[in-house]
This record gives C-alpha cells, structure tokens and sequence, in this order.
C-alpha cells in the first residue's frame, strides 16, 4: 500500500481521537519506516506493509496516546522511552527546563540540582545534558517510573550525573538505605541541600482531571494534586525552606489557572525570597519562580 493511501486512511481513523490527526499519521509512519516525517512527506508512492501500521492504529482508535503506542517521545531534542507508568513529557515543561539552565549558567558556582517526582527523567536529564558538571538527585514515589527514568539516562548517556531514588519528595535516610539499585555513586546525603529544586508536580484538581481526556490514560498519581491542586506544594513548601541552599533557587511547574493561589501560597511559606511567575508561550501562567536572598 502507498504511503499516502496509508496516510490518508491514517488521519481518517485518527481523527476522532486526536486534535492534530494529520502530524499524528505522519509521526506514526515516520516510526513504522525508520525515517522522518519530511521523509514520509515526500514519498508519497512509496510501499508499505499495511499490516505494520494496523495495530498501532487500533491502539490509536482505543484512545491510547500517541507516544505511548510509539514507547517513546521528544523533549527538549532528547528522545525519551516511555510506558504508562509516567507521563508525556509536553512543551510546558520546557519553559522550567530552560530556566534552569539558564540559572545554572550564570551560576557557575551552582551546580546541585533536585528533580522532584522524575517521572521519565525529562527534567533531570535535559539539565544534565545542557549543564556537564551539574550533579542531579532525581526522585519518584514510583518504583516503574524511576526503572524508566534510570533507562533513559543510561540512553543519552548522562547517568553519571544523576542519582536516582524512589522516596515521597524529598529523601530520608532510611530511604537511602532501600535504594542503591537506583543509584551510582552517592552525590547526596540525606540532609543535602539543594542549589536548584525543580518539579513537574501533580497539579490538577481532582474533580477536573476526572473531566479530562487523559484521565485514565496517564499515571493518576502523577497528575492529581488533589481538591484544589495544591495539596503537594503545600507537603513541599513546608520541606523546601530546609532543602533550599542559601542562594538557591526552586522552579515549580503549575497549572495555568492557579498562578494567584500558588503565588499566595509560596508568600505565606517563605520568607526572605524573591517571588515571580513565568508566563508560557500561550501567556498562561506556568513556572513559579522562589529564589532565595
């Protein structure tokens, strides 16, 4: 069968399903060929094996999300394996990231760094692949995600800068005892403290993630932040005063609708801290931004 046959019985079935069924058909048979989608764009005529492209459809038409039937997606130009046990790494995210390294940079003295509920490593990587000499701790309550997580490090090759260890937030020490499959060399102690304490953490509502199209698709546990959202800053915000080194700073992602609520909050937990909100590309309110004086 033609690619463009194929292409276009592609978008058909996915459309339902996807808003952006032509870039999903092309990625999909980007993925079955080995090329690229410029590549896919510009064959046309070539023949496939319609039979390599059926099951991945009918995972599409299932609803399950695009990467997830792909096992693997882009983020900050690093590709990531990924299974249901974490979450897609999305172009949000990317903002944090940024700012991160950008902080980093003009801090050559600076260079401990904690990702916070790592999922697939997205955040703790990408900063390990922009800043060489950083030395990240990378965290998850989820044994699958950190296996994942660990995974990609060892794939682009920046397991030498993280430390990976499965715990609620923030380590203690009789975590760090349960955790040495996750870990290289020990960078951290228990009571370390931290020059950049970043996190994607879970932010939406229960109520409005019951209401959404990934709920049930993606980990629950790493996208409920409770009634309001803010159930696990609040936990961080009373831990991160003491994790925080002098100096130092903490990059929160949050949901777009909460910035005045989380701005309130992180004014109520902290003293002494220069307080900002980062805008996305779309203008919505996305990185909360703590650094210390």
């Amino acid at each position: 069968m033609k690619v463009q046959e194929l292409l276009t019985a592609a978008v058909r079935r996915i459309e339902p399903h996807s808003e952006t069924p032509q870039l999903d058909a092309q990625v999909l048979l980007a993925h079955v060929t080995g090329k690229n989608r410029a590549w896919v764009a510009a064959h046309p005529e070539f023949e496939m094996d319609a039979g390599r492209v059926e099951p991945l459809l009918k995972k599409l038409e299932l609803g399950e999300p695009l990467p997830y039937v792909l096992g693997k997606w882009e983020f900050f130009g690093l590709e990531f394996d990924l299974t249901n046990d974490v979450l897609i790494p999305r172009p949000e995210t990317e903002l944090l990231v940024e700012t991160a390294i950008a902080w980093l940079k003009a801090h050559p003295d600076k260079r401990t760094v904690v990702d916070i509920g790592t999922g697939s490593g997205a955040i703790a990587i990408a900063i390990a692949k922009n800043v060489p000499d950083a030395r990240i701790l990378a965290t998850d309550i989820s044994p699958d995600a950190l296996q994942i997580a660990k995974r990609n490090a060892e794939k682009v090759q920046a397991q030498d800068q993280i430390e990976f260890v499965e715990c609620d937030l923030l380590p203690k020490s009789e975590v760090r005892m349960q955790n040495a499959e996750y870990g290289n060399s020990a960078f951290f102690t228990p009571h370390s403290t931290f020059d950049v304490i970043c996190s994607n953490l879970p932010y939406i509502p229960t109520e409005t993630l019951r209401s959404l199209p990934i709920f049930g698709r993606e980990p629950t546990l790493a996208l409920d932040g409770g009634a309001d959202g803010l159930d696990i800053y609040r936990r961080l915000f009373k831990l991160a005063p003491e994790r925080l080194a002098p100096q130092g700073i903490m990059l929160l992602e949050i949901e777009a609708t909460r910035g005045m609520q989380i701005l309130s909050l992180a004014y109520d937990s902290f003293s002494e801290v220069s307080i900002h909100l980062h805008k996305d590309l779309a203008e919505r309110d996305r990185l909360l931004e703590i650094a210390l004086r």
